[in-house]
């Protein structure tokens, strides 16, 4: 409990001993103990209580303000200790317990009591004040308390070159003045009696405010008057002094004014405070508002990203085959265009987005930030996982065109073969149903049945060669069925119409030839020479049509081999000519023959062969025919030889170039894997090899686009493979995109090292030490170590992480740091990211809320007038916009909440 019955009932208040000052000088306890006298003279001159009066009721009204109240009667308004706990923890910024909301007097004294101890745990020992004599108004009392609150929390803290409190505000007070003349500030009451020093200490800091020259030292009230008038309208200090009170006094209140000048004193000096706390927030703003743009660019860029492969998948996935071989081919070129034009730049974009988000995080953590999340569905993995869906959409597209042209041309081959049989069928049962139906033999003479009997023979003879015929048309339809031909529909009505006919014309012969047989009966004769010419003119007949459709017959080939089948065969078929001419003559001579009998014999014959159609007209055409048609062939042939002649020139080509591209590529990434694990140089030297590297592979580019020409040539000429080289296109391009990746990449690890050697003061020295112990430990040179690779290298740099308790705990403490996704695996970025954060300070969230609460007047919040009068305009308004309101009890309108806006810049595990 306080003791306020000590004997000495003399207004002795204040701290006896209340530890030593901030400068460490000596304590308020020495202070007052030296001090001990300075106004026992005036004790009861009512001209100090009235200054007093007025200076503690205005400087307690300029912090209770801030809680919206104020007090009119010092010696009143805290009888019931309301205000003055109040007071409390307006100035300290804490919060005292409860108080008792009751009108008794027990309520009032329990409140004050709450209040004075407070005072007391704050180090100050109170004499001679009590709570009741609090209560019960009595105004030394109250003054002598409110004056310990004013040296405790106004002036115990102020402190220059380590004197005590009083000393301290004297000797900056001196400094501040010194340039000015007339003015000799010695003490705290006849010094200040002029005026002259108050101006001087407002000239000194804001010198716009007061003609410091145009100030008289024999105008005192017009002196002070005019201080008091600048300080309370520009500078925030209410006026406590009346000037006539000052210059009627002998000798001032010497409490009235040291409260009176600490104000300055905290007005200038926070104005120093704020501006270094003002610099490092802009600090601070200005990496996160960079950051937030490199972060703003990063979602723009990968939505951008994402929505080219969102749009792009369907299309390589829709494999929805065309009816024709040019809307295939069109497509075949649209994908060439991807490849070539569009897709690149999406690769370097890919590319440069993962560089951007490797270069911010690690701007990220040498700025003591969290790590930057990208919004759901644009992680980098998101991207990843994208792209290569596009790259499975991709695989085998092409193939499948290819095959897709490949089909579609042997479904026009076999369209075209099949309409052609289909003619010639066609054209050869023209009239067999009228034939057939004909019932010519009834009136018939017996000769003339016979000849009919054996014309019908020749006629099934006929029916019988062309069942081939009918049968290879048919298997053709259902070929073109099988493979999805586009007009399968008018293909199957004429195949019906033909099985249809066919069936037909076998129902008919089989009528005929048992109305012929029944009267075969009668029939003796036939000649027998006709005959023979019918039966050996027929096959051969068919062997000639049989020879035209070959020799028109389509090919299609596709290597050097096929086509010297096909030419074998095409020889073997003209070595059978001689045998066929024989045989062609010999037919001829057989109708000679029976043209010569009838002639010897002076037999009229009734017109042509009774038992063929085939005439030695037709014979000698179509022979002619087959003659013409031998070297057409023979042509053709050569003409295709050609071509596969070509065709394989085009190999051989693409093969040449593509077996020294790929090696190369493959050469390359083995070097670049080799550069970046090597410690040749400074990390600049390294940078520039590396851009030199760089240059020479963009400088190789035009090898691929040769080899892009000669691949497009290949594909031009439909050749679906090369036994020449084991690369295709495909191969070279992603060998290619790799090898421009690992570069870019190898680069940007390299740059972001620069990055943070600098930011964090890592020498050269220090880096090649670290990188040279990284390299020993990556045995497989992979890049990256595993936990008893790394923790074998942590051994080698000095760390204790040996098998025990508290090596493993420090083990894994670091693990959590360089390996926060619990991968297995550390990289060098995440290793030296580790050391140099080991050895470096940065920023951090408490002193950026520090610096806030320098800018706020040591309140728990901050408005947005005094956001915009210590700030530059951008940043503060980029803070104003993202402070949430503040909560606290101690709330005003428009209070903005700095304490989470600062944590959130740092992530919660800074606080």
């Amino acid at each position: 409990m306080v003791d306020y019955h000590a004997a000495n009932q003399s207004y002795q208040y204040g701290p006896s001993s209340a530890g030593n000052g901030a400068g460490g000088g000596g304590g308020m306890g020495d202070y007052m103990a030296q001090e001990d006298d300075w106004d026992r003279d005036l004790l009861l001159d009512p001209a100090w209580e009235k200054q007093q009066r007025k200076t503690f009721t205005a400087w307690c009204n300029s912090h209770l303000r801030k809680a919206g109240t104020q007090i009119e009667n010092i010696d009143e308004d805290f009888r019931d200790g309301l205000k003055l706990m109040l007071l409390l923890e307006v100035i300290s910024g804490e919060r005292l317990p409860k108080p008792e909301r009751g009108k008794m007097r027990v309520h009032k004294i329990n409140n004050v009591n709450k209040a004075l101890d407070f005072i007391a745990s704050k180090g100050v020992k109170l004499v001679s004040i009590g709570a009741e004599e609090i209560v019960d108004g009595n105004a030394k009392m109250t003054l002598g308390m409110i004056w310990t609150i004013i040296l405790r929390f106004a002036i115990q803290d102020i402190s220059v070159e380590e004197t005590s409190a009083k000393e301290g505000l004297l000797l900056w007070c001196q400094r501040k003045t010194a340039p000015y003349k007339n003015v000799n500030v010695q003490n705290f009451h006849i010094s200040w009696k002029d005026g002259l020093a108050f101006n001087a200490l407002i000239h000194r800091h804001r010198p716009e405010l007061i003609e410091y020259d145009k100030l008289r030292k024999d105008d005192p009230v017009t002196n002070l008057n005019n201080a008091f008038e600048v300080a309370e309208k520009y500078l925030d200090i209410p006026k406590m002094l009346d000037a006539e009170d000052i210059v009627n006094t002998a000798r001032p209140d010497e409490k009235a004014i040291m409260t009176y000048v600490s104000s300055f004193y905290h007005a200038f000096s926070g104005a120093q405070k704020a501006e270094t706390a003002a610099n490092r927030i802009c600090k601070v703003l200005a990496v996160n508002q960079e950051n937030e743009h490199l972060m703003e660019d990063y979602e723009r860029l990968a939505s951008d990203l994402l929505e080219w492969i969102r749009r792009t998948i369907p299309w390589l996935e829709d494999r929805v085959p065309q009816r024709t071989i040019q809307e295939m081919q069109q497509k075949l070129e649209d994908f060439r265009d991807y490849r070539r034009v569009h897709k690149p730049p999406k690769v370097q974009e890919k590319c440069q987005l993962e560089i951007n988000f490797n270069t911010l995080q690690t701007k990220l953590r040498l700025s003591n930030r969290p790590a930057f999340m990208p919004s759901e569905g644009r992680m980098v993995s998101d991207i990843n996982n994208g792209w290569q869906h596009l790259e499975q959409a991709e695989k085998g597209y092409e193939e499948w065109l290819l095959n897709e042209i490949r089909r579609l041309e042997r479904l026009d081959h076999l369209a075209e073969k099949f309409r052609q049989k289909a003619s010639i069928h066609e054209a050869w049962t023209d009239g067999k149903e009228a034939m057939l139906k004909h019932r010519d033999y009834e009136t018939a003479t017996l000769s003339d049945i016979k000849a009919l009997i054996r014309k019908h023979e020749a006629f099934e003879s006929d029916l019988a060669a062309h069942q081939d015929r009918v049968e290879q048309i048919a298997a053709i339809a259902q070929e073109l069925n099988e493979l999805d031909y586009y007009d399968s529909h008018n293909v199957n009505t004429r195949c019906q119409k033909i099985c249809d006919q066919w069936d037909t014309l076998g129902n008919l012969t089989h009528s005929r030839r048992e109305a012929l047989e029944k009267t075969e009966k009668q029939l003796e004769t036939i000649d027998q020479l006709h005959l023979e010419y019918a039966k050996r003119a027929a096959p051969f007949n068919n062997w000639m049509e049989s020879a035209m459709e070959d020799l028109q017959d389509m090919f299609i080939v596709h290597t050097i081999e096929e086509i010297e089948g096909l030419i074998s065969a095409h020889d073997q078929f003209k070595s059978t000519l001689p045998d066929a001419d024989r045989e062609r003559e010999a037919i001829l001579a057989i109708h000679k023959e029976a043209q010569r009998i009838a002639e010897s014999n002076h037999i009229k014959l009734s017109g042509s062969n009774p038992y063929t159609t085939v005439t030695p007209q037709i014979i000698n055409s179509k022979w002619e025919k087959v003659q013409q048609l031998v070297p057409k062939r023979d042509h053709a042939l050569m003409e295709e030889q050609s071509k596969q002649q070509s065709n394989e020139h085009l190999r051989r080509q693409f093969a040449s170039q593509a077996n020294v591209v790929g090696p190369w590529i493959q050469t390359k990434m083995e070097e670049i894997g080799r550069i970046s694990i090597e410690m040749n140089g400074t990390l600049e030297d390294q940078l520039n090899h590396l851009k030199q590297y760089e240059r020479s592979i963009v400088d190789y580019k035009p090898n691929l686009d040769l080899l892009e020409q000669q691949h497009q040539l290949i594909q031009e000429a439909l050749i679906f493979d090369n036994k020449h080289t084991n690369y295709t296109m495909e191969h070279i391009r992603v060998g290619w995109e790799q090898l421009l990746t690992t570069i870019a990449r190898t680069i940007n690890e390299v740059e972001n090292q620069i990055l943070t050697r600098d930011a964090k003061g890592i020498s050269q020295e220090q880096m090649q030490e670290f990188r040279a112990s990284f390299n020993h430990f990556d045995k497989d040179h992979g890049g990256a170590l595993g936990p008893e690779e790394f923790k074998a290298c942590l051994i080698s740099l000095g760390y204790d992480v040996e098998n025990d308790r508290q090596g493993d705990a420090e083990f894994n403490r670091i693990m959590s740091v360089v390996d926060p996704n619990h991968s297995g695996l550390v990289t060098f970025q995440a290793f030296i990211d580790f050391m140099s954060r080991e050895t470096t300070d940065t920023d951090t969230a408490d002193q950026v809320i520090a610096s806030f609460k320098v800018l706020a007047g040591d309140k728990n919040f901050i408005t947005a007038e005094e956001l915009r009068r210590e700030l530059p305009p951008d940043q503060a308004e980029y803070c104003i916009a993202r402070m949430a309101p503040y909560q606290g009890p101690d709330a005003v309108p428009g209070a903005l909440d700095y304490k989470s806006f600062s944590t959130a810049l740092y992530g919660e595990s800074d606080l």
